[in-house]
């Protein structure tokens, strides 16, 4: 459930989302996919990659440190290959006639002395000063806002759809879905639009109605909203796209990453930067606490900000607020939840197990509400903490 200052029960709140064909999502993934290769090569690389995209042109710069084995044509080659899997081969962007740039040097000193922990007793301090936020509510399973789970799922139906032999549908796509609130729970789909790169040979109407079945398998049955609400391709077509279409960047889709906008975005974006970075880490921590109050038991809603200088070790604030739906005072949750997890940067990669080539799977549908892996895949949405909580409110275990 949003919150919102003036405490309205009814209302209709919108997230969108974008696919993996998307200009700044291409760019999210190439930078990921850098960062991976990098902690393959180095459990403890550290890295800043943002990669701008148009038509067949990539431009790739940034810092890393700790992979000197890694030259700059296998980065460019790992780019190359992340097009080709998005499945981009057409004339104004193809993955085989990319003209790449690769501007990237190695970290500078006085990032790399402020953050680094040395003989003198000093722990590795944050890369930067910032802001971080975590979120959690009950309106779905993974515990995610409705809006952006559903936003996310439509996109990912019509990607597996195109991934096994849907040849109508291109990679570039983006969803907007408005959910109706009544007495604060979400109730059904005011509107829905999706907007979908496709082949010429099909027409408007067709394409409306492919899309549908996608729609109808991500909503919960009953929840499709009004005929004259179910926009699809509201321009007429949508042939030429991705970075042929328009310019990519990396770190410019925020809040699809996140919340879809129901809940606080610190600013900083989180692709392309290696575990050090607390934009990216210390966001995992917030979501992974605010989860586990919220799996817990403890709160319907929960909203956590961390912050930090940087090159501190440790957080300079810690904020708690269920929003008005706490069973337990939010200032006491400030006091246990740091002591449940070091929340230093070193803390945090340790706990998380955040050194492992795992962040290009972050880089579509959200870096939040997805199902963790046996390869370390989204170790922040695990509810482990959820015993530990509930033992120090006297609550028993989830299992009692």
């Amino acid at each position: 459930m949003i919150q919102h200052s003036n405490n309205r029960h009814s209302y209709i709140f919108t997230s969108e989302s974008v696919s993996e064909g998307h200009p700044d999502k291409v760019c999210d993934q190439i930078s990921d996919a850098l960062v991976d290769a990098f902690l393959a090569e180095n459990p403890y690389a550290r890295a800043a990659i943002e990669v701008l995209a148009t038509t067949n042109q990539l431009i790739i710069a940034g810092e890393r440190r700790g992979v000197e084995n890694i030259s700059k044509g296998q980065m460019d080659d790992i780019a190359r290959e992340k097009v080709r899997e998005i499945g981009y081969n057409q004339e104004g962007f193809h993955w085989r006639n990319l003209d790449i740039h690769n501007h990237v040097h190695e970290q500078s000193g006085d990032i790399a002395m402020g953050v680094d922990s040395n003989d003198a007793g000093k722990d590795e301090g944050a890369g930067d000063q910032g802001i971080m936020f975590g979120f959690a509510c009950d309106e779905t399973p993974d515990l995610m806002p409705a809006p952006i789970k559903y936003a996310n799922m439509i996109l990912q139906n019509l990607s597996k759809a195109r991934h096994g032999g849907e040849e109508r549908l291109l990679p570039d796509a983006k969803s907007q879905v408005s959910l109706r609130y009544e007495n604060g729970e979400p109730v059904g789909c005011a509107s829905i639009v999706v907007s979908t790169q496709h082949s010429p040979d099909i027409n408007q109407k067709e394409i409306r109605e492919l899309v549908r079945g996608y729609v109808l398998e991500a909503i919960p049955e009953g929840w499709m909203c009004p005929e004259e609400e179910f926009y699809v391709n509201p321009t007429g077509q949508f042939i030429i796209g991705g970075p042929d279409g328009d310019a990519g960047l990396t770190g410019r889709k925020i809040i699809v990453d996140t919340y879809g906008g129901a809940a606080p975005h610190g600013g900083g974006a989180f692709s392309g930067k290696d575990p050090t970075k607390v934009d990216r880490s210390a966001a995992y921590a917030a979501r992974y606490l605010a989860k586990n109050v919220v799996a817990a038991g403890l709160a319907r809603r929960c909203l956590i900000q961390i912050s930090y200088a940087i090159g501190v070790s440790h957080p300079i604030s810690f904020y708690v607020n269920t929003q008005d739906t706490g069973k337990v005072d939010d200032m006491e949750l400030e006091k246990v939840l740091p002591e449940l997890m070091n929340l230093s940067p070193r803390g945090i990669r340790e706990h998380l197990q955040l050194n492992r080539p795992i962040y290009a799977a972050t880089a579509t549908y959200g870096h939040f509400g997805r199902k963790p892996d046996d390869q370390g895949r989204f170790s922040w949405e695990k509810a482990d903490l959820v015993d530990s909580i509930r033992t120090h409110f006297n609550l028993g275990s989830d299992a009692d």
